[in-house]
């Protein structure tokens, strides 16, 4: 389907959204909308009919991030935490929102360092209440190596903004500590 609605502009995608019988069909499709820039009319109709489920609320929140293009991507990930359904203290819905910028690799790692800020600011955030979760979701800083130069100061500058932070958990630390000297 993906294939297709590049070619038809998203016509076969949205007939599918609207004739499935079940979310996963949903989600297929909308996938496939939010992929070519479309689906907000079917994003507001998914939400409706699924606000009641938290586990596929959670789908909603991360396809909206995983499919956003890559200068939007932190914005995108900012407006939805500002959601009433975001709930930051809740895990699975912190890695939906949160794990997906870092899944959106040309999102997270857009040159405007915006992607690496907007992690590091959620992880000092969470590490009081949920080290461990915080310490895991760090680890989208592991492939640092990986990027040019600038990708990398912007990168080790957020590591040290995180390790200059008070109070800083053993778990979150030692994860930030080890990614900073590596």
């Amino acid at each position: 389907m993906g294939l297709v609605t590049r070619r038809d502009g998203g016509a076969r995608a949205e007939a599918a959204f609207r004739a499935a019988n079940n979310m996963t069909e949903e989600v297929g499709a909308l996938a496939c909308l939010l992929e070519i820039g479309r689906g907000q009319e079917e994003l507001g109709l998914f939400e409706t009919r699924w606000a009641g489920d938290r586990l596929v609320m959670d789908k909603w929140f991360a396809l909206q991030i995983l499919h956003a293009a890559p200068e939007e991507t932190a914005a995108t990930v900012e407006r939805l935490t500002a959601h009433p359904a975001f709930d930051w203290k809740n895990p699975n819905r912190f890695r939906s929102v949160v794990g997906a910028l870092s899944a959106n690799h040309a999102g997270f790692h857009h040159a405007s360092g915006a992607g690496y800020r907007l992690l590091a600011d959620w992880l000092i955030r969470l590490d009081p209440l949920n080290p461990q979760t915080a310490a895991r979701m760090s680890t989208a800083f592991e492939t640092r190596a990986r990027y040019d130069a600038d990708r990398q100061g912007m990168i080790l500058a957020e590591l040290d903004r995180i390790l200059a932070t008070p109070g800083l958990s053993r778990d979150l630390g030692e994860m930030a500590g080890r990614m900073r000297h590596a």
